[in-house]
């Protein structure tokens, strides 16, 4: 089969096309044939950073780790999926596990669901990291009907899924952005579009919650925006962040008794522990899509396999809108 590969680390490290042996399924895995990937800020993390992330893959390594497509072989003791079941899933490019920038990759049952009727290949490609880190932190907030919930970075991946999922929950949500088109973006999800270089979080707190603070805010920025969350947060609120590699002062946190989530999403993959639960949350999130309820945005530019180092270098630019999607 053929894949795209990187001999070596860096930043802006050459993509390379190899030929590699079709995998063969294990016990509870599946083939399937990749029709198309998505790229994550994780990925391209992996990309320069290499060796100095604990789960980078040993070179020349296959990346992606989100893919939506066909069921082409079934392992041994599979009977949830049948050959030709369109899926989707989370299931590899890191550690040991082949990614999906390939156009067959082994993936683990327990990670993956049946692909949204409703949504093509690329849209379905887009959802499944971002979607289920999306999940997990409004969740682990306790998020529900009639709370008022703050996105920060409404427009990029996690966040426009979290703006989504908490309107889905019943929330009153608000998200910050700024720019024109990305705050257009916000407020077509549905969400009180907040552009951060205009208001001060004070200014914001007292325009949206008279000063109360939020009752959950889902950072998708982290480190050091986290304080501008705990600032932001109503007292006892709940702060669920996917970037806490920093060293904060808690004070604000602490003085509010504000509880703190960090949604670090690949443990299950890391660890084999609660794979099941990730399958779970797709199936839901699939739900939701067929319902209307959540459509992903898909960056307009397009990329093919061969492209993949471009598609990397486009999110990492900043100009992208949503998710950058690989067709396979």
């Amino acid at each position: 089969m053929k894949a795209m590969a990187l001999a070596e680390y860096g930043p802006k490290a050459p993509f390379s096309q190899v030929d590699l042996p079709r995998p063969s399924p294990d016990a509870g895995q599946v083939i399937v044939r990749v029709q198309a990937t998505s790229v994550n800020t994780i990925d391209t993390m992996i990309r320069g950073m290499g060796t100095d992330l604990a789960f980078s893959p040993a070179t020349p390594a296959v990346l992606g780790m989100d893919f939506a497509g066909t069921v082409e072989e079934v392992g041994e003791g599979v009977t949830e999926f049948a050959v030709g079941d369109e899926v989707y899933g989370c299931a590899g490019g890191l550690a040991d596990l082949q990614g999906a920038l390939a156009e067959y990759m082994p993936a683990d049952v327990r990670l993956i669901a049946r692909k949204p009727k409703s949504l093509s290949m690329r849209e379905a490609a887009a959802i499944p990291l971002v979607g289920i880190t999306a999940y997990e932190g409004l969740q682990r907030a306790g998020v529900k009907k009639g709370q008022k919930v703050l996105v920060h970075g409404g427009s990029g991946g996690v966040g426009h899924i979290g703006v989504q999922l908490a309107r889905a929950f019943g929330a009153e949500v608000f998200a910050t952005d700024t720019g024109e088109q990305r705050l257009s973006v916000v407020r077509d999800l549905g969400a009180e579009p907040i552009d951060f270089k205009a208001d001060t979080v004070e200014e914001y707190v007292a325009k949206h919650t008279d000063g109360a603070g939020f009752d959950a805010v889902l950072d998708t920025v982290g480190a050091g925006n986290l304080t501008n969350s705990f600032n932001a947060v109503a007292l006892n609120g709940h702060v669920a962040t996917t970037l806490a590699l920093a060293e904060l002062d808690l004070s604000p946190a602490h003085l509010k008794g504000a509880s703190l989530h960090v949604v670090f999403m690949l443990i299950p993959m890391l660890h084999d522990t609660g794979r099941a639960e990730h399958g779970a949350i797709l199936a839901e999130l699939a739900g939701l899509a067929e319902s209307g309820a959540l459509k992903p945005v898909v960056d307009e530019a397009r990329f093919e396999l061969a492209e993949v180092g471009a598609a990397y270098d486009h999110l990492t630019g900043g100009k992208a809108i949503g998710k950058v999607v690989i067709d396979v």
